[in-house]
């Protein structure tokens, strides 16, 4: 009985409260509906400060007089905090009467960084979108420190953590504050891979890009976790396993694992190498007009019972569209279709030639460039507006615009202009400096101890100009240049420039003289090809010859005293090497001619030839073949002077002294020069089982050469033998951080008696 009554009275209770809800909405829908039918006689706003009532009302989107509804009142709402000026919003009818209830978001007095060292407080805030005087609001705060985590990320700092403090104003103002915790960097604990069997993981290591953590990298940035870095890592992998003739290579995965230290990311590769293939059948199938595709496959570098290689492939699409380019063929699509044979292992590959939709160059977009002008970035360009649209120009554009080192990165995006036969080109660049001042300290075995003062500024102005002042202090040079080039003369591919400068040599281990040579220069130079190129130079030099021994040599003895030198030179150079300072691959070569006797007292005509090759024989092996040499004689009454002739030894004739080889006085030994030289060197380059970053190379060299023939009014005592010389030797290098280091170790094989022999030399370098 109990419980039955209990159960009734539990009845009865939800039944009140439902029924007490009914009668709430019901009243409520009833005085919504009745305001809602009541026309908006008064809008009434209440808690603003800043903002005007006016500009409320703007954004409230209603008006005195209107009828609202719910969705309308929602609206309203939703406009008012959309602006991003109010903390909160309400809105009220009573009657007739709309309250607008507002709090004002509070205005950012100043932002400011506490606890960063390895990034300035200008590259945060270049980071941050919220700014002194702007609307704060907790969103954009958020979003800012998911921007600064991404920064820290990037320069590998993992573990690091930024809390933003806001500091209340008066006025409804507030400071921003935000508090970092940089951490540690995050470097890469191990590199791993799984699933090959073809190569070891030391030389998948090599062909990437991220590196383990090791003492000897602490001036690099490899050695850190970057998300970026590690897809770019995939594509090397991929490129260089396709190289290889690996058709079916993918990568399976690629994961990043970090410690629960959070020092160390463990990265670890998953792949699939598949089965190597040879080339089987090339084809070219042509649907252009007036080609005959014989004449294009001496353009394929791929060849038939090879090893399939993808780069190769691309080198020959390259070279394929750009000998239709020369036939008048601008809109060429070359694609190359790959069938492969898995029982046999072969790749047969069709190079299919179509005509591609006329597309051009409508605009071209440059973005970054603060400082630098935009006619230095476009005269690099090998397209403009209204040209042909070419990827293979474009990518070379990209090339050249990072060649002037002026960037710190270069971007170059097409995407579709205004019409679809209209492509724009956004080219988007990141500044870095270009001025330098370096202080450099060493020792070189022809100067002794070395101190080097150089500054330079490679983009003066913007312009794109170079100018340069630099002295050298040594014990046996005292030198000082000043040089300014303009490369682009009258807005043309028209190098001009000057050079001033004085040098104080010391020659008394040698040839018993000192020598002052002051003087300038102007010159100017001009593309005669893509990779020819010509220079002309006028030099005027005072020319001194003191503090002669008297125990030297009369060959030097009566060439003692002052001498003007007026002179012009031209040089053409022949370069397609494929890098200027650590080539491997290329040829150049130099034709070298002067002729002196325009004014002043030197009247004499000299010329030199040279080249030089490189040849990669395998993944780090370079073989590198010079041969060189000139010749200079007098013309009218006069005889080619000592500070004119050449000298040969040192680092152009190793294992023998600076100035061992060549014409010498019998009885005081000293090297007076010669009027003719001819020189050659084979260097083979190896790696030395270290890591490549390192630097580290070994060298097998020989060189060869001989110096000969004297002007003189005598030859009494005289020593002069056109004979060879040769030596041999080995030679360690290293790319240290500080600047270049080698030494070398020779032996003469072939010589004279009196020349000068040197067992070992070392030159040593660095900028700080």
């Amino acid at each position: 009985m109990h419980k039955f009554l209990k159960n009734i009275l539990s009845i009865w209770l939800v039944a009140g409260l439902v029924l007490a809800a009914c009668i709430v909405l019901v009243s409520s829908h009833s005085v919504y509906a009745q305001n809602s039918g009541i026309p908006i006689k008064e809008i009434r706003v209440n808690g603003v400060e800043r903002i005007e009532p006016t500009t409320v009302l703007t954004y409230l989107d209603l008006r005195v007089g209107d009828r609202v509804d719910q969705a309308e009142m929602d609206r309203a709402l939703k406009n008012l905090f959309s602006t991003g000026l109010f903390a909160d919003v309400s809105l009220n009818q009573r009657g007739p009467i709309l309250e607008v209830t507002l709090v004002e978001n509070p205005i950012v007095n100043q932002v400011a960084f506490e606890g960063n060292d390895d990034i300035d407080d200008e590259e945060l805030l270049a980071e941050v979108q919220i700014r002194p005087r702007q609307v704060f609001t907790r969103t954009k705060v958020q979003a800012d420190v998911t921007r600064l985590h991404q920064l820290y990320q990037r320069t590998g700092r993992f573990s690091s953590n930024i809390e933003p403090k806001i500091i209340k104003l008066d006025q409804n103002r507030v400071d921003l504050v935000f508090e970092i915790d940089e951490g540690p960097i995050t470097k890469i604990g191990s590199i791993r891979f799984v699933g090959n069997k073809k190569y070891d993981d030391d030389k998948l290591r090599s062909e990437i890009v991220s590196k383990e953590s090791r003492f000897y990298r602490f001036l690099s940035s490899n050695d850190r976790y970057d998300p970026d870095r590690l897809e770019y890592d995939k594509e090397l992998l991929r490129r260089y396993y396709l190289s290889q003739g690996y058709a079916d290579f993918r990568i399976i995965s690629a994961v990043a694992e970090l410690s629960k230290d959070r020092d160390f990311f463990f990265l670890t590769f998953t792949v699939d190498e598949g089965d190597r293939y040879k080339v089987g059948k090339i084809d070219v199938v042509s649907k252009l007009r007036d080609v005959n595709v014989d004449d294009l496959f001496p353009h394929i570098t791929l060849e038939e019972g090879e090893w399939y290689n993808a780069d190769e492939m691309r080198i020959s699409v390259d070279r394929i569209t750009d000998a239709l380019g020369d036939l008048q063929f601008a809109f060429v699509n070359v694609k190359p279709e790959v069938v492969r044979d898995r029982d046999n292992n072969i790749v047969d590959i069709t190079f299919y030639i179509n005509e591609a939709p006329r597309v051009f160059v409508e605009r071209v977009d440059i973005n970054g460039n603060v400082r630098t002008l935009d006619r230095v970035i476009r005269r690099e360009l090998e397209v403009v507006e209204g040209d042909p649209f070419s990827r293979t120009l474009i990518a070379k554009s990209e090339q050249q615009i990072r060649d002037l080192g002026y960037f710190e990165n270069v971007t170059v995006t097409p995407r579709r202009g205004s019409t679809p036969d209209q492509t724009v080109v956004d080219i988007d660049v990141t500044e870095q400096s270009t001025g330098e001042l370096s202080l450099g300290a060493g020792f070189s075995t022809s100067d002794g101890p070395l101190a080097d003062v150089r500054l330079t500024e490679r983009n003066l102005l913007g312009k794109g100009q170079i100018l340069q002042l630099s002295t050298v202090l040594a014990g046996e040079r005292t030198q000082i240049d000043l040089s300014f080039t303009e490369p682009y003369f009258l807005n043309r591919d028209f190098s001009a420039g000057f050079d001033v400068f004085h040098v104080v040599r010391d020659f008394q281990d040698e040839s018993s003289f000192d020598q002052t040579r002051t003087g300038g220069a102007v010159r100017f130079g001009y593309p005669l090809s893509e990779k020819w190129r010509q220079t002309f130079r006028y030099r005027y030099e005072y020319n001194d010859i003191s503090d002669v021994d008297a125990d030297a040599s009369l060959y030097i003895r009566e060439q003692q005293g002052k001498r003007n030198t007026s002179a012009i030179s031209q040089r053409i150079t022949y370069d397609d090497r494929d890098s200027k300072l650590l080539p491997t691959n290329g040829l150049l070569s130099w034709i070298d001619t002067e002729f002196a006797g325009i004014g002043g007292d030197a009247q004499y005509i000299s010329g030199k030839v040279g080249s030089t090759y490189y040849y990669p024989i395998a993944d780090q092996w370079v073989f590198n073949i010079l041969g060189e040499a000139g010749a200079i004689g007098a013309w009218g009454d006069t005889n080619v002077r000592i500070n004119e002739r050449y000298f040969l030894g040192g680092g152009t004739l190793r294992g023998f002294e600076d100035a061992g080889v060549g014409p010498r006085d019998l009885d005081t030994d000293d090297a007076l020069g010669g009027n003719y030289f001819y020189r050659g060197t084979a260097e083979l380059s190896l790696p030395l089982g270290l890591p490549e970053e390192m630097g580290i190379k070994g060298h097998i060299f020989t060189d060869v050469g001989s110096l000969f023939d004297v002007d003189s009014s005598s030859s009494l005592g005289l020593l002069d033998e056109s004979s060879l010389r040769a030596s041999g030797g080995i030679g360690i290098s290293w790319r240290s951080p500080l600047g270049p280091i080698r030494a070398d170790f020779s032996k003469p094989y072939m010589s004279e008696n009196f020349d000068k022999e040197e067992v070992f030399r070392f030159n040593f370098g660095t900028s700080f």
